[in-house]
């Protein structure tokens, strides 16, 4: 009796000990998650990127080729790279996928049929695309990309000279840290991602796996639904999720602030306050719409945008170095997350992320312009 006693006695002790060692990871991964939020939700304001490079080259023709105009990531990039184009003294014009496989592949087509120096993919899956691409390159067009694959930098298989963006992977944990974050480690969440796209669906996958960390934490559902029919989708799909999962769904992580645009009547009709849950957190591109929603407190919380302009002012930059035979700089933009309390930060006046690190200033010396 007295061995089974102690055994019980031990038993109960390693029981005790394993949930302490369990609450203790739980508030670890929720103390590192408000740290990380903590840290991207910082004001930027020292300029990072890089402060050598060659002059401008002279008399250069750019396209840019957008995946759909209708994407405020694409539509800001575009803004950037004119606005670059015209301070380096190139002539620009852009040209509109409007949001499918085969409009993106015609309009690549004229692209390339324009003869310019450099085409810019705009949002377009370099992948699905490589045909036009080599046809590009082929004829000594240099190609740049804008969100064209999950990672920054060269794509050499595709013929892109460089990739910008910043690092999906960071992107999508700091948009499931916001989640962790806020419900202390207790958030049910569906995901929205769309794997037309390469850095879409590794978004969303590397979101899920966050949550997945959490042990208080559930992914509900991934939903893959294309970005361009969030208009027709995005209501009826929102209405039929809430039918499923009820008050259960307290968060949702999307690729792109565009699942949201559609959200809101239907969260509405369901009788739901627009600062409450389902709380919504987009990992790019923060587009002014998102900005709108974040600062009235309306059914969306947070977003992980990229700075487009400064980023168009990139891609202008990357390819006067291809046209002297340099290498990309190396520049990959840090993580911001914007909510209501810093949304004055960072050009939100503007409803854009537009950090006010000098970034023009930087690149205009780089230029000697």
């Amino acid at each position: 009796m007295r061995m089974n006693s102690y055994l019980a006695t031990t038993a109960a002790i390693l029981a005790c000990m394993l949930v302490n060692v369990s609450v203790a990871s739980a508030d670890a991964l929720v103390d590192e998650a408000k740290a990380k939020v903590a840290a991207a939700s910082k004001k930027v304001d020292k300029w990072d990127g890089p402060t050598s490079g060659p002059k401008a080259a002279a008399g250069k023709t750019i396209v840019y080729v957008a995946g759909d105009m209708r994407n405020g990531g694409i539509l800001g990039v575009s803004d950037g790279i004119k606005e670059a184009a015209g301070v380096i003294g190139w002539n620009y014009r852009a040209i509109d996928g409007q949001g499918s496989v085969s409009g993106q592949a015609a309009a690549l087509a004229q692209a390339v049929a324009l003869k310019p120096d450099a085409i810019v993919v705009g949002g377009s899956d370099a992948v699905q695309q490589k045909a036009a691409l080599t046809a590009a390159a082929n004829q000594g067009i240099i190609i740049a990309g804008w969100h064209a694959g999950p990672v920054p930098g060269p794509m050499d298989d595709e013929h892109l000279f460089v990739n910008v963006t910043t690092n999906a992977m960071d992107v999508a944990e700091v948009a499931a840290m916001k989640a962790i974050a806020d419900s202390d480690g207790k958030a049910g969440v569906v995901i929205f991602a769309d794997s037309a796209y390469a850095i879409a669906i590794a978004k969303g996958r590397a979101m899920e796996a966050v949550i997945k960390k959490c042990g208080g934490c559930k992914v509900l559902e991934f939903e893959d639904t294309p970005l361009a029919d969030t208009s027709t989708r995005m209501p009826q799909l929102t209405t039929t999720l809430l039918q499923k999962f009820g008050a259960k769904w307290t968060y949702s992580l999307a690729i792109n602030d565009l699942y949201f645009d559609f959200m809101g009547p239907s969260l509405t009709s369901a009788g739901l306050k627009g600062d409450g849950a389902p709380f919504n957190i987009s990992g790019g591109d923060g587009s002014e719409s998102a900005y709108q929603r974040i600062r009235s407190g309306q059914f969306q919380t947070a977003t992980v945008p990229e700075p487009l302009n400064m980023q168009g002012w990139q891609v202008v930059d990357e390819l006067n170095r291809a046209f002297s035979k340099q290498a990309w700089s190396g520049y990959i933009p840090g993580i911001h997350l914007v909510t209501k309390d810093n949304i004055a930060f960072d050009g939100g006046d503007k409803n854009v992320f537009d950090p006010g690190n000098g970034y023009r200033d930087e690149y205009r010396k780089i230029w000697g312009k």
